[in-house]
């Protein structure tokens, strides 16, 4: 178990937290100031409930019916049935790291203190995240902009112990799942069906999680051209800075300036003496350039060097 805690405040949450939550290394807990605003919420909720006004989603019904009024008596099937008619994906299950991001990701939604949701379920969440039980999502089913219903219904369905959740990479049903890390699930009270699955967290996790990876893609790229133009004894005289502001592509200037290029820069003014090459040879990987680089002969023929 790991000793890093992260604070959940539903406002500062950062890509490298996300990356750091989804690789398992870190424990999630609810912020003070998160936690009172989602009281608040829920005690209005808890008001609305009460009362005989008609109110979206609390005693209503949802979409063509939402001007049906819901008995008292039939709140908690009302919630538990948007759930189950929504998980309807399919397809194969999103990665365990992307499940565990979107898990992280609605709960942080939750946090903001709007949705009405009771602290006890947002627990629930925040407990299944720590403990490993991560819910299978089929990574098919979200309608885009008009939000993530299905992947966030199937998240849901394991909070009421229906479903299936992984535990490490056993695929086991979500009552089993609970009980092997501890926990129970809840019943859902008026609201709370409603404010699990709207939303739009399941493409929100697998679009930072996709841009993280290709972040380090770029950043490893950077550094494997400064490798090979060390390797190979090229110019550095191409990135120096006014010929980047000539045609200033943003992206260009990025790589120029990069600690890669800069260490692969400071470190041939560092050896003035080592023999340097004006040529950067289009086939690098050819044996006879090779041995010529090594032996400063003359391009073998048949090969064209570039200037």
């Amino acid at each position: 178990m790991t000793d890093r805690r992260l604070l959940l405040d539903g406002e500062t949450l950062s890509l490298e937290e996300i990356r750091d939550v989804a690789r398992g290394g870190i424990q999630v807990e609810l912020a003070p100031e998160a936690l009172a605003r989602v009281e608040r919420a829920r005690a209005l909720v808890e008001r609305v409930a009460a009362g005989e006004a008609p109110a979206y989603g609390i005693n209503t019904g949802f979409g063509t019916l939402a001007e049906v009024r819901i008995d008292r008596k039939d709140l908690r099937t009302l919630q538990r049935n948007l759930l189950l008619s929504h998980a309807a994906g399919v397809g194969t299950p999103l990665p365990i790291s992307e499940a565990r991001a979107l898990l992280l990701l609605r709960c942080n939604v939750l946090a903001k203190g709007h949705s009405g949701i009771r602290p006890r379920t947002l627990q629930l969440a925040l407990d299944m995240l720590n403990r490993g039980v991560i819910p299978v999502v089929p990574e098919r089913g979200s309608v885009g902009a008009s939000g993530d219903l299905a992947p966030l219904a199937h998240l849901a369905l394991v909070l009421i112990g229906e479903g299936e959740a992984f535990v490490g990479t056993e695929r086991l049903p979500a009552r089993t799942a609970l009980a092997r890390a501890g926990l129970e699930p809840v019943v859902l009270e008026a609201k709370e069906g409603l404010a699990l699955v709207n939303g739009t967290q399941a493409m929100c996790a697998v679009g930072a999680l996709a841009l993280l990876r290709g972040e380090a893609l770029a950043e490893t790229a950077d550094l494997a051209g400064a490798m090979t133009l060390e390797g190979l004894l090229g110019s550095h005289r191409p990135f120096i800075a006014p010929i980047q502001a000539v045609r200033p592509h943003p992206g260009q200037v990025a790589v120029t300036t990069s600690a890669p290029c800069c260490a692969s820069r400071r470190s041939s003014r560092a050896t003035p003496t080592a023999p340097r090459s004006r040529t950067l040879t289009r086939c690098a990987a050819c044996p006879r350039c090779t041995a010529r680089r090594a032996t400063g002969s003359p391009t073998p023929a048949g090969c064209s060097p570039s200037r």
